[in-house]
């Protein structure tokens, strides 16, 4: 029998969605490397996600007001946040293997 994800409605689809794309924008070919590089020279983990919203990184990169993602971030319940941080460490595992092989001292485990 596979595993199969259960499906959880999100509350706060007009905020998840926005922040869903700006992270979306941020990881995008055209700015990836922009962001990691980001990471880098503030000494973050890609994995943590409170440190980088915190830090305002997405939206240096986003090219959004600054603080907006960790406000939207803020402002979703905790089911919500918990499905942006699932499709968030998803995609970043998406990125390009050089990449990650170039910036892997951002993505190793502390």
């Amino acid at each position: 029998m596979a595993f199969e994800q259960a499906t959880i409605k999100v509350v706060r689809e007009p905020e998840f969605g926005e922040l869903r794309a700006v992270i979306e924008r941020v990881l995008a070919p055209d700015r990836v490397i922009k962001y990691l590089k980001a990471l880098e020279g503030r000494g973050l983990q890609v994995r943590d996600l409170d440190g980088i919203l915190a830090a305002k990184v997405i939206d240096s990169v986003a090219g959004t007001k600054v603080g907006v993602a960790e406000s939207l971030y803020g402002s979703l319940p905790v089911s919500d946040q918990a499905q942006l941080r699932e499709f968030y460490l998803s995609r970043i595992e998406e990125v390009d293997s050089a990449l990650r092989t170039k910036f892997r001292r951002v993505y190793q485990y502390s």
